[in-house]
């Protein structure tokens, strides 16, 4: 994706002008053809050196991505200079985590002082974290069910706090250790904690809610619980009868409700 009108306001320009916004797809199979670069060069508005110095450039630009293994390269801004020179002003990389064995010298470059903290400490224990803006937290197993949950979370009036995957071992200690993680915000007001149990236990799910739970000593959000699949009717007793601040559900709309009233 490429435009003249880069810059911070790129979102304002696809919305009001999005006809000066072009697109690019390449088969990962040849790569970009020679053909794509000089678009890319036509599209800019560039000609002469210029534009023998662009396709060049953007032809450069996507092989390194693909020799890195990286899953972004946004070069903002891309200048040409008085004399028709084509110089990438910035570079922001995003490196695939799961092809590092095939670029171990990239972690030597590493300074997670450049990174968020509680994102560094949940990779390290192997969860699934990224921090947002919200006030609700949230702990699902699945990366798609955990973009619905914040999908849900919004609909029902507040903002996701944060997006994590306890992935299929939620057992007492990952629990606890991922509400650890999300009460490190402030502004957490409520968790909820959305389980489908397929290759996990619903119970076994909510055993480890309650140990953790008890293991922490405080928590003092509301905690709302939604269990669907295998033992889910066993974990819902488990909950309900666990005298804890743990509110459980069996439906979306039951626990978005619970959501909202809390937020209330």
């Amino acid at each position: 994706m490429y435009s003249t009108e880069g810059g911070m306001d790129i979102e304002t320009v696809a919305e009001e002008t999005p006809h000066l916004i072009f697109t690019e797809e390449i088969d990962p199979a040849t790569g970009m053809l020679p053909f794509q670069a000089r678009r890319v060069a036509f599209n800019l508005g560039l000609s002469g050196a210029a534009f023998k110095d662009m396709t060049k450039f953007v032809t450069a630009l996507y092989t390194a991505y693909d020799k890195s293994d990286a899953s972004l390269f946004e070069i903002n801004p891309v200048l040409k200079t008085s004399d028709n020179k084509i110089l990438a002003v910035d570079a922001k990389v995003t490196i695939d985590d799961n092809a590092l064995f095939r670029h171990k010298d990239y972690l030597e470059l590493r300074d997670i002082r450049e990174e968020n903290p509680i994102e560094v400490e949940a990779a390290a224990l192997g969860l699934n974290y990224v921090d947002l803006d919200g006030n609700v937290g949230c702990m699902v197993n699945g990366a798609g069910l955990a973009m619905a949950t914040m999908d849900l979370i919004k609909q029902a009036g507040g903002e996701p706090a944060n997006f994590l995957d306890v992935g299929g071992t939620a057992d007492a200690a990952r629990v606890e250790a991922a509400f650890q993680i999300i009460l490190k915000d402030p502004e957490v007001k409520a968790i909820l904690i959305n389980i489908f149990g397929g290759i996990v236990r619903c119970d076994r799910v909510a055993q480890g809610v309650i140990d953790a739970y008890k293991n922490m000593g405080t928590i003092n959000v509301p905690i709302i619980v939604r269990l669907q699949g295998t033992n889910a009717d066993i974990a819902k007793k488990l909950i309900d009868n666990s005298g804890l601040d743990v509110q459980s559900a069996v439906e979306f709309q039951e626990a978005a409700d619970k959501v909202q009233a809390v937020l209330a």
